[in-house]
């Protein structure tokens, strides 16, 4: 959940650093700190602030200079934001710092032991446990200090450590927390995301779990917690630092929602076969023979990856005809889950480093289970340990809310949906027409986008409700669900979603003027049943803003949305309410970033 960077090298660390971490802020934003050391190992020097990144700024000494260090911005789980929780955490004699992403499970235990032996706390964090952990270990190297600490240690951890006696490297590990090694000249950085890297090194290093790695000035080695050496090999990062930039924009939210023509054009490219009306997906590992084998799909993600798994489920049930249903991975694992030889298993994550939906990858591998992946990031944890899948390529997202990975994770299920709907019983003339669908979205896309200004005076006048109610049917119920947490991330209001068919089962009971109802209305054949669910709301005096491709009457408003095919349209449907939520936050005052209590990367539990 947090951000982590370091550097060893020959430059002045703390501007690094810096600027390591407001890169990685979206990762975490209630503290942050830095420790650093120089080359003649004059011991260690550590700066913290409760905040922001820019607050951490203004502490750092004028004389703050350095050639190693570490650094972290907090997302908190175990104490409060303040000062004395913020990472960096040093021992008392100020020869040991460690940061530390991730939860240890036995902390509660570990302090009391280390408690019973005499060692005073400094913080309520669980990350200071390690800390005391490596700096009363008797071992001869640092490297053997960390990995005794790390045997008793039950949790998720993505760690850099430093030590005052051994100020010529920075010692690491990952176990369930994403830790990238950048590679540059004569120089070596550490960060829990390549966001921190691709300024300065585009040749990177993922850790895997279990693995730990030292980092020197010149050189770096891979080795496993048990202290077997690993073969690592840089790869190239194929993002560079401009796609990080918000590019003239006042927010990155912004800034993704306006890049989405061009993603989706990105996840289609090169994808498509006209001449067998279908698409090519090389990374599937999955012929013909085994797709046409597939007895049932089960997708798994969490918040808004669980909303696109819903829409993908209905697509491959509807171009496929295989039964498919979308679970939200963190309670997939936890109800002993039957695991069927014919089931296909698909893991969708924006970061591909959600711990939920790796955990679930982990326990269905375990289990004999075929397992697709549908990431953002290329050489993210969940891409690696499934048996293959597909990159949705939205590009980096810096933004808290999932906006631009929402709608191509979308894109990309409806692109597997045709594949095994071609390799079963999809005709090639309904196979043409989603085709020809697809490549119409981001012209589509581009119109929507043009209708901002009518939209943000629509989130104006809407922006005084307290609370607000989503509804949709089957292909508009998980719009529906997407758009309502949407609000609810960025503008704090209050809102619910709900099928269109169950308001008279409870919830018209909340329907009053003072509670808007947003309908997602498409033009197909529900639309009648769609118009009768807004009678029955308008018949309770509630207000409706309403998202269809022709006016309502007995709406207040209508959003019009250009028609596609009906299997595509909860693509587009989605995104007039991305601006939506946009506009309405920003009316409030809200940090659209970064939202309060949220994170971007969900890497504990």
């Amino acid at each position: 959940m947090c951000g982590i960077v370091g550097y060893i090298g020959k430059r002045d660390v703390a501007p690094l650093l810096l600027e390591g971490l407001a890169r990685l802020e979206y990762r975490g934003y209630d503290s942050a700190g830095m420790v650093i050391t120089s080359p003649k190992g004059t011991g260690l020097k550590m700066v913290k602030a409760k905040g922001r990144v820019r607050d951490l700024e203004a502490r750092v000494p004028k004389r703050f200079a350095g050639t190693t260090g570490i650094a972290h911005t907090r997302w908190a789980t175990h104490g409060a934001p303040s000062d004395h929780n913020a990472h960096p955490h040093m021992d008392p004699g100020d020869k040991v710092a460690v940061v530390h992403n991730g939860i240890v499970d036995n902390a509660s235990e570990l302090r009391a032991k280390l408690e019973a032996d005499g060692v005073v706390f400094a913080s309520e964090t669980d990350t200071e446990v390690l800390t005391h952990l490596i700096a009363r270990s008797q071992a001869f190297s640092l490297e053997e200090k960390v990995r005794e600490a790390l045997k008793v240690v039950e949790g998720t951890y993505g760690i850099a450590v430093m030590h005052a006696d051994f100020s010529d490297r920075i010692v690491v590990a990952r176990n369930g927390s994403p830790v990238v090694l950048g590679v540059g000249e004569k120089e070596m950085f550490v960060a829990s995301d390549v966001a921190a890297l691709v300024a300065h090194t585009r040749q990177v290093v993922t850790l895997n779990d279990g693995e730990m790695a030292t980092l020197k000035a010149d050189d770096f080695r891979t080795y496993t917690t048990t202290g077997t050496r690993t073969t690592a090999t840089p790869e190239t990062v194929e993002w560079e630092a401009a796609s990080y930039d918000m590019g003239g924009h006042d927010t990155y939210m912004h800034k993704e929602i306006s890049e989405q023509a061009d993603a989706v054009d990105r996840v289609l490219r090169g994808r498509i076969d006209d001449r067998f009306s279908t698409v090519h997906l090389g990374g599937l590992n999955l012929d013909a023979r085994a797709a046409r084998g597939i007895r049932r799909v089960k997708i798994l993600g969490c918040g808004t990856s669980y909303h696109a798994g819903l829409i993908g489920a209905g697509l491959i049930e509807s171009l496929a005809r295989v039964p498919a249903d979308s679970e939200p991975a963190s309670e997939f694992r936890y109800r002993n889950p039957v695991v069927d030889p014919d089931t296909l298993y698909i893991a969708v994550s924006q970061s591909g480093e959600t711990y939920d939906v790796l955990a679930a990858v982990q326990e269905l591998k375990r289990k004999g289970a075929r397992v697709l992946g549908v990431v953002n990031v290329v050489g993210s944890a969940i891409a690696r340990e499934t048996d293959g899948g597909v990159y949705v390529h939205a590009g980096p997202e810096v933004c808290v809310v999932s906006t631009k990975c929402f709608t191509n994770t979308v894109v990309a299920f409806a692109l597997l949906a045709l594949h095994l709907g071609r390799i079963r019983d999809l005709s090639v003339a309904d196979g043409k027409r989603i085709i020809e669908g697809l490549r119409r979205l981001p012209a589509q896309i581009s119109e929507i986008l043009e209708s901002e200004d009518e939209i943000r005076k629509l989130a104006d006048e809407y922006a005084d409700a307290k609370s607000m109610m989503f509804i949709g049917r089957v292909r508009g119920y998980p719009v529906a669900l997407e758009a309502s947490l949407k609000l609810k991330e960025i503008s704090y209001i209050h809102a619910e979603a709900y099928p269109a068919s169950e308001l008279k089962h409870g919830p018209l009971a909340l329907i009053e003027p003072a509670l808007p109802t947003v309908a997602i209305v498409p033009d197909d054949e529900l639309l009648e049943k769609n118009r009768a669910a807004l009678e029955e709301i308008k018949a309770r005096s509630g207000r409706i803003l309403a998202v269809a491709h022709q006016e309502q009457e007995r709406a207040d408003h209508t959003i019009l949305v250009p028609k596609n095919e009906d299997e595509l349209d909860p693509i587009l449907m989605g995104i007039p309410l991305q601006l939506f939520a946009y506009h309405t936050a920003l009316a409030l005052g809200r940090d659209i970033d970064k939202p309060r209590n949220l994170a971007k990367s969900v890497t504990v539990e």
